[in-house]
Formats: structure tokens, sequence, C-alpha cells
């Protein structure tokens, strides 16, 4: 019999769905217990091959390199938080099928890695060269294919030989687990999660756009309930906010409170928290961490909340990005639920 994870929220057995207890942790850097979950598949059975990532495809020198190749590379960390593109689907109206995500689909850490487009430069990637797939050793019968199929995914080139898109073998100083892509991961900063394919064995350079199932079907943007007209697919982050404390519907003394939460963004970065507590009539600056001076790091922010007055109280909060995008009032819905960021909203009572 399955069990659940205690330090967990369960959204599915199976394939392990996880949430992480978001609300409850601060810092920089999520334990590795604590960081979430997200499979289509169940967890592969590895062996001594899978130890081997093979690249090939459009490139003159193709290859199977060992982890013992990739160790004895130049390697690199990045300090990356991971976010499921159904992070907060729970919160969308209309409601939409798929994991009940609420706030807890995201995690981050210390990843360490080769460089990607290191490895595709010893390679060699020939000029007709358009995108690079990635298989992941996970497999399994999709619901709408009635056939077992790898998960794969494809970058454009230009996100491929990005200096900071890695292949990690590495979290927080520590071996990968294998519930979190042990020997290796793709990790694609200032991306949804989706891109950071589990499990790595397969690197194929191609000249054609990939139309794999998790490519062209899933995380794709469908603006529309009944036909696809507008759709997009789901690549960069929305900049983002939660609130993490204190919890929603919370019963409170009158007081002074410190309101924290995080703030994240796939372009750019964080430049400004602002917060409400009169139903977005004016908004107040809350104080930013920006003491990790990582550039794709989450903000951490706090604000001391003077609560005076008894009575009922929606706070919200809305982060703004350098490349001006900010929170919206309302989510953009989209019939699959991905890219949830509307403003952070808790309610409180103060007695």
């Amino acid at each position: 019999m399955e069990k659940a994870n205690p330090n967990l929220t369960t959204r599915k057995l199976h394939p392990e769905n996880l949430e992480s207890p978001i609300h409850f942790l601060r810092g920089f850097s999520t334990p590795a217990n604590y960081f979430y979950r997200r499979n289509h598949f169940s967890y592969p059975e590895l062996s001594q091959s899978s130890l081997w990532i093979q690249i090939g495809g459009l490139v003159s020198s193709p290859a199977f390199l060992h982890f013992n190749d990739l160790l004895a590379m130049p390697a690199k960390s990045l300090l990356v938080p991971l976010e499921c593109a159904g992070n907060k689907r729970a919160h969308f109206s209309p409601k939409v099928p798929g994991e009940q995500w609420e706030e807890g689909a995201i995690s981050q850490g210390k990843w360490t890695g080769v460089p990607l487009r290191y490895i595709l430069e010893r390679a060699g990637v020939l000029q007709n060269g358009k995108e690079v797939v990635f298989e992941g050793a996970d497999f399994g019968k999709k619901e709408d294919i009635d056939e077992v199929i790898s998960f794969k995914r494809s970058l454009p080139l230009e996100k491929a030989m990005h200096p900071d898109t890695l292949i990690a073998y590495q979290y927080n100083d520590q071996p990968l687990s294998l519930k979190h892509g042990y020997p290796y991961r793709l990790i694609v900063p200032g991306w949804y999660a989706m891109a950071s394919i589990k499990w790595l064995r397969k690197i194929k350079v191609i000249s054609n756009t990939f139309e794999g199932p998790f490519q062209t079907n899933d995380y794709v943007y469908y603006p529309r309930k009944r036909d696809d007209i507008g759709k997009r697919p789901v690549t960069i982050l929305n900049v983002n906010s939660t609130i993490q404390q204190p919890l929603d519907y919370s019963i409170l003394d009158t007081g002074t409170y410190k309101i924290e939460g995080i703030a994240w963004t796939g372009e750019e970065n964080i430049t400004s928290i602002q917060l409400s507590f009169d139903n977005g009539e004016t908004w107040v600056k809350a104080n930013a961490d920006q003491s990790g001076n990582h550039p794709y790091s989450w903000v951490n922010w706090s604000y001391d909340w003077k609560a005076d007055k008894k009575g009922e109280y929606t706070i919200q909060s809305k982060a703004t990005d350098s490349a001006g995008r900010t929170q919206p009032l309302k989510a953009y819905w989209n019939r699959k639920g991905y890219g949830y960021n509307a403003v952070s909203k808790i309610h409180v009572k103060i007695e």
C-alpha cells in the first residue's frame, strides 16, 4: 500500500504529486524533503545504463557521456526556483481539470551541474540545428494516447545554449535524490518546471519543431473553452507572489503582525512588492530581502502591519518586475489551468 509523505500535501499518490508546505518555509532554499513533486508517470527503475546520457542528432560528434564524465567537466551552481505550470490552479474561476495545486507547487534551492552549452559545443551542433529534444527515463500511458510514451520536450537552440541552462547532478550540495531526477536533470532557469526534465537520458538536436504530446497538447495556453484559437506555448514564468504568513482565514488579536511572503518572476528581477489591506483601494510597499543577489531567486519580503481595529480584512500582495510586468487582479483564464498569477489574497479576522 502506498503511503502519503508526512512532509508534503498529497494531490495524487499514483503517479506521485505532492505539494510543498510553502507557507511554513522561509529563506532562499527549500530542504530536499520539503521540495514539491510533480510526475506524469511512475518513478523509473534505474540501472547502470541510467548513468549515461546519449548526445545525438544534428551534431558532428555524437557521444555517450557517463556520470563520471560530467563530474570532470566545468561545473556551475545557481539558486533557481522550480514552479509547476499548474501552481495555484485551484484558484481559477471557472474551475479547470487537473491537479488542484494551491500555493505549494514551487520550491527553490541550489543546483549544481554542467552548462548544457558546454556539452553541445563539444558535440558540435550543425548549422541546421533548430531545437534540442530532451528525453527522461520516466514513461507510461498518457490518458489521451493509447501507447506507452516517454516524457519528452524540446527547447529552442538559443535557450539550450544559454550559459545558465544546466544538466544538474546536485541539489543543495548533495546528489539528486531519485524522486528529484537522479542521476541528473535539466534545469532551465526562468521557465516553468516542465522544461527541467528529470532522469535525463537522451539529448537530440533536430532541424524542425518538436511536436511531442507534452509540447503541443499539454503545457499550452488555450484561452477558449471549446477551440484552440489563440493557443500559445507555456514557457517563461509569470511574475507572481504568495503570502506565507499569516495563514488564510486566521483569527488574530489586535496588535502588530509581520506579513511575510515570497515573490518571483521569469524575466529580469522583482522590483517591488505592494500590499493592500482594503481590497485594493490603497497599496503600501513591502520590505524586500535582496541580500541573496541571485539572478533567478525568489525574493523574501515582509511588512509590519499594525492591526489595531477589530474586523475582517482582505490582505493582497502584488509583485512587479523589471520587465514592467505586474500581477493582475484577475488571472488569465485558460482551459488547462496554467500560469495562475493573480494578486495573492488572504482573509483574516481581528478580534
